[in-house]
Formats: structure tokens, sequence, C-alpha cells
């Protein structure tokens, strides 16, 4: 199931969603950047098309990281940051830096806390009021500061469950899923995230590297920028949503976040499946059963849930595979998160057409999309912040069609079940993370279904 190089690429999301992340503990994603620092010196060149790249069957063959033409020509001119670094503008283009230094000013002021492995011993926050809407420390989804909307974190039609998928997986079972690549994962592997969209994807972006609420200003900037870029560069859309590394966002971030057009999704559920090394395959079983169960007794006949899962090795895909059967038949619909919201055209550009949930559930789970497309040098990257003499910031996000029903979501009980909060040191959520979704992870791509 091209299940290593899945891990390292993707998340997924859906309604009545289900989380999944490639990798479970900072640890272990350290070894994944150190890994492919190092391989990268050593890179092959590789079949240059998505069809060739599929007929790979060897396992060690797939996972290699191998040199894409049009990849190491924009690595040669330095238009990104080095891969698996924490992406700062050093090497931006004018353009770049002056949005940057355009909204640095407006931007909440709220300090970085904790180090980017997610350690916050020491770290004096007020959590009884969550004045920053710290996810991390209480799991708030509904901004503080005004003018950002809320984080997507379950789905307004019920009886849904959103979670990642592996490439051949879903392609077998004709499921799609929500994709949130990081994006040195997509410089490593471009071809398998092409295939995300060629497959009929929806796509979504994770960070350059992994980090968050332990960056500064422009760091948090970069992070965004340069994963939406490597996503436009190598697939050749515009992505308008993310998902934060652990579920790691504050205000602060969301608002970066919203000035670059992205909006925040988060998570519902967790199956905790990153920690079944530790608690037993039967733990992790039970976890997802509790929501199966759920899907059965009416606890989302409200609104769907976006459950966490991971793509961190064969045992946290075995068993997605092995409930798979058992989600279908709990929930009613398993679909991208976007189709979920009926957000059509979730990318700025407009060659991108998925159904709505109502063509979606008559049977109808593609309409248009573009072939994938790579740039070998800089382009510019559309991004809808604008700035005022006051210092002020709007952003257009296309995510319309998903005011109302988001709004409702917001209202919901919250039921995340993230293991951290008050009293955590460390974030929990794997690194390449995946938000909601019904099915298995892809290809390195964490994939987002909704179930409805």
């Amino acid at each position: 199931m091209k299940s290593t190089v899945a891990n390292a690429l993707a998340v997924l999301s859906t309604a009545a969603v289900v989380a999944v992340s490639a990798c479970g503990t900072e640890r272990e994603f350290a070894v994944i950047r150190r890994d492919a620092i190092a391989r990268r010196q050593a890179a092959a060149a590789r079949p240059t098309d998505v069809a060739s790249e599929q007929q790979i069957t060897d396992p060690a063959q797939e996972c290699a990281i191998y040199n894409y033409p049009p990849v190491a020509s924009l690595l040669a001119q330095k238009v990104f940051p080095p891969i698996w670094q924490i992406a700062n503008l050093s090497t931006a283009n004018s353009e770049a830096v002056s949005l940057f230094q355009s909204l640095n000013g407006s931007i909440p002021n709220i300090a970085p806390r904790g180090t980017p492995t997610g350690n916050f011993t020491g770290v004096n926050y007020n959590g009884v009021e969550d004045p920053d809407c710290w996810w991390t420390w209480k799991q708030c989804h509904t901004p503080k500061v005004a003018g950002i909307p809320p984080d997507i974190y379950n789905i307004p039609e019920p009886n849904t469950w959103g979670h990642n998928a592996f490439y051949d997986y879903l392609y077998q079972q004709k499921q799609k899923a929500t994709l949130f690549y990081i994006g040195s994962n997509v410089m490593d592997w471009p071809l398998q995230a092409q295939r995300g969209i060629s497959d009929g994807h929806e796509i979504c972006a994770h960070t350059w590297s992994h980090h968050m609420t332990s960056l500064t200003n422009e760091q948090v900037f970069a992070e965004l920028y340069y994963s939406k870029k490597a996503i436009k560069d190598v697939m050749g859309m515009t992505v308008q949503c993310w998902r934060p590394p652990y579920g790691d966002v504050d205000d602060r971030v969301r608002y970066i976040a919203q000035a670059l057009g992205m909006r925040t999704i988060i998570w519902s559920d967790n199956t905790f499946d990153y920690q079944v090394s530790t608690l037993g395959a039967a733990a992790v079983e039970a976890n997802y059963q509790t929501v199966i169960n759920g899907g059965k007794n009416g606890t989302y006949n409200s609104n769907g849930t976006i459950v966490l899962t991971h793509e961190l090795n064969n045992d946290t895909m075995s068993i997605m595979v092995q409930n798979y059967a058992s989600i279908k038949a709990a929930f009613s619909h398993v679909a991208p998160i976007h189709v979920a919201l009926n957000s059509t055209m979730p990318y700025v550009e407009t060659g991108y057409t998925y159904p709505n949930f109502a063509q979606w559930t008559a049977g109808t789970t593609s309409i248009s999309l573009a072939s994938p497309t790579a740039a070998s040098s800089d382009i510019t990257l559309a991004i809808p912040l604008s700035s005022g003499a006051s210092g002020s910031i709007s952003a257009s996000v296309a995510h319309s069609t998903a005011g109302s029903a988001q709004a409702a979501a917001a209202s919901a009980s919250e039921t995340a079940k993230a293991h951290s909060g008050a009293g955590s040191n460390r974030l929990t959520e794997g690194p390449i993370g995946a938000v909601v979704a019904a099915v298995v992870g892809a290809l390195g791509a964490g994939a987002m279904v909704v179930m409805a």
C-alpha cells in the first residue's frame, strides 16, 4: 500500500472525520528530517511522470528520495528554504518579504511558546481564560481575535466520518480524501504529491517543516508561505486550507494563516493510534470502536466528526484498513472535507471543481480537475492579503459556502479528545498529521475524507 511514502507525505480529514498523521512523535519526526536531508545528497534519477511512479512496487524504491528536474531547478535557484529546516524569509523574493512586512505590524501580540520540538515545560499561560485560543492547552477552536473564522473541527453533515488514506487503497475503494502536504515532503516526493490531485483528492497544506507556535512571526509566515508555494510550484494549485502540526495553533498563527488565505482545520476525535507501540493494538482498536459506536448510536446525528489517525507505520495503517468496512457501515458517507462543506472550488485557480455534498451522495465523486503541472523557476504565488495604512489586513478565503455550516459547528459542544491540554509538556499528534476522513493514509499525503 505504499505505506512508507504515504507516511511521509500526507494528512487526511473529513466530516464525521478522523484526523491522520504520518508520524507519531517529535523524536520520530526528527529522524525523518535527518534521513531526508542525508538521502537528498544521494538522490537518484527516477521516472518523471506520475503514471511511471505508480508502477513502482518495491517499498525501498518507493520511499527513496529522487531527483525530479523541476524541483531540482527550484532548489538550485534557492527559491525555497533548505529542506526540513524551519523556514524564514532569508531566501524569499521581494514580493514575499513585502507581504510579510505589510502584515507584521498588525499580527496579534502573542509571544512564541515552548520549543520547536513541542516542549512546553515552564510555559506560563492563563489556561483558565485562555486569552489566545491556544488549542494545545484547551482545544479552543473559536478565535478570541475578531475577524478570524472558527477552526473547522467537525462537519455540518450528520453521521459523517473523516480519516486519512493510502493512495492505492483509496484508489481500490474508489474513495477520495483531503490530503495535507508538508512542503518539504512535496519537494522530496513530488510525483507522489502530484498523484494526490491526479487521483481526484483534495489538497491542503501542513507547513514547511512541521512546527508552529514556538516560532517567530517571520518563521510562522514562512512556514505557511513555503508550504503553500511548494504545492503551487509542484502541483499547480493554490491551496486555501491547512492543518497545524500537532494541532498547535493560537490566534497569532491563525491570523497569519488567514492573511495568507488559509483556513485552519483541526479534529474532534482521536484514535491515539500513534501510541500503538505502547498502548497496544487492542487499545487503539477500542478507540476506533468508540467512534464507530458513536456513528451507530446517534452521537453524530447533528454534526459529523473529524477523527485523528496516523500513517505512522504498517500497524497504524493496517488498523485503519481493518476498520474501514465498519466505519462505512456505521456512517452514511465518506467524502473529502470540502465536499462535506459544499466548497466546490477550494483553490484560487478555477480549473478545479469538486462535487457538492448532494452530488457526492448521489454518486458523483469527481467533476473537473486540471492535471498537475510543475514549474522549474520562481513564479508568483497569488495571495489575498492586503494591508491598509492602519495596519489592518483582509483576506478572502474560498470557503464562502461553508460559513453558516461552520457557525453551527462552532456552537456545538466541544468533543476534542486530543492528548494534550493543561499539564502537558509536549504535543502528541503525529508530524505529518491528517485531519478527518474515513479511509486510510495516502502515499505519504495525509488524506481527509468525510462520511455522512
